[in-house]
């Protein structure tokens, strides 16, 4: 697998987030679900196939060979398409998760704190095990990813300071900052934060997959999730981060709830401790999950901070959020009361100009395409955003 060299054209047409790779899904739900051709699922396959793979220390299942890996699986949809390419593609993917798990590992053994894109969802372990799971649920590798991130819950002592294992020593923007420049900080978000792990780690325990320690690992991170949730008149609530004196003093600054999204809302952190309750038997951890998600759907003021389309900050995976919520809910007519809402603000949100899966129109149309057939994705596509 070999490397591309010019970064902007990688992130453009390698990238899930923004380029043709997560554009792609478009058209292959379409011709899996029978509303669309296969010969614009082909054409845009080929498009991301024509010129060579990142498949260095970079790659991860939002750039590069694991994320053509993670479309080109689902195209494939338990058939025996693509099995060639796929393989190769399985090659470069198994060696990059091998190498970071070493690289991990090694940080890990010198006291150091992580970077976000070690662990995260976006660019690092956790997403290439997304795609392990979905690819092969029973391989070795996957099990490595799963043991490392046990590990990463283990409280690590760096400078005489013992922080959770997941503290990173930067900044949100990775950019010089005044208010992170004393330890970094706790990052809660699922895209780039502990949570993108803990909905992992839960998902795979529902489903079997389980190391020792793994259930430990889930409680290690909805016990800090607990410290660090505020309780307002609106309901539970938790901040995007937390920087070292608010670690020290168990104290938040965050003035309140920022808008339900998924990246780093209450509805995707709500999301993740539904699947810990659900995998850990834990019937009160889901509860207030759920009350906390269903609160927050009632709160105006939180709602009408939403005001873009996209699946990442906006409209199309706050729905997404929640109808995948529903399905798992104890009582699901109280998430689904609020759906036709949800899409009302999702139709009346100004497109971006791009076709971008995260932040564009492809994850707003692949919201609707579902919605308008009353269903699921047939291609599970929400995957990549720990939903399914």
């Amino acid at each position: 697998m070999t490397t591309a060299t010019d970064p902007l054209s990688t992130q453009r047409a390698q990238s899930l987030a923004q380029g043709a790779v997560g554009e792609a899904l478009l058209p292959i739900e379409r011709a899996l679900s029978g509303t669309g051709p296969w010969d614009a699922a082909q054409a845009a396959l080929a498009a991301v196939l024509r010129n060579p793979l990142e498949g260095g220390d970079q790659a991860a299942l939002y750039l590069g060979a694991p994320a053509a890996a993670f479309v080109l699986h689902l195209a494939a949809a338990d058939t025996d398409r693509y099995q060639r390419a796929l393989r190769t593609l399985d090659t470069a993917v198994t060696n990059v998760t091998h190498r970071r798990l070493d690289a991990a590992h090694a940080r890990i053994n010198s006291h150091q704190r992580p970077r976000p894109a070690e662990y995260d969802l976006l660019h690092g372990l956790t997403g290439l095990g997304v795609y392990l799971h979905r690819r092969d649920p029973g391989s070795q590798t996957l099990h490595r990813v799963l043991r490392y991130l046990v590990r990463l819950t283990e409280p690590l002592t760096s400078a005489g300071e013992t922080l959770p294992g997941w503290w990173v020593r930067l900044g949100p923007t990775h950019n010089p900052d005044p208010v992170f420049a004393l330890g970094g900080h706790g990052n809660l978000g699922m895209a780039h934060g502990i949570t993108g792990p803990l909905a992992f780690l839960s998902r795979c325990l529902r489903h079997g997959i389980a190391v020792p320690g793994q259930a430990e690992a889930i409680e290690r991170i909805c016990s800090w999730l607990d410290q660090t949730r505020q309780d307002s008149a609106t309901g539970p609530w938790w901040p995007k981060w937390i920087t070292l004196p608010e670690q020290r003093d168990h104290a938040v600054t965050q003035a309140g709830p920022t808008r339900p999204s998924w990246c780093y809302g209450t509805p995707g952190i709500a999301f993740a401790q539904q699947l810990a309750g659900i995998a850990l038997s834990d019937p009160a951890r889901q509860s207030l999950a759920e009350g906390a998600l269903l609160l927050c759907l009632a709160d105006p003021a939180q709602l009408d901070q939403i005001t873009e389309p996209g699946l990442c900050h906006g409209a199309a995976g706050l729905l997404r959020t929640v109808r995948r919520a529903a399905q798992d809910a104890r009582c699901p007519d109280a998430f689904t009361a609020h759906l036709p809402t949800l899409l009302e603000q999702l139709n009346t949100q100004q497109p971006s100009g791009h076709a971008g899966l995260l932040d564009g129109t492809t994850g707003p149309a692949l919201v609707l395409h579902a919605e308008h057939r009353d269903t699921d994705p047939v291609c599970d596509w929400d995957a990549c955003l720990l939903l399914a």
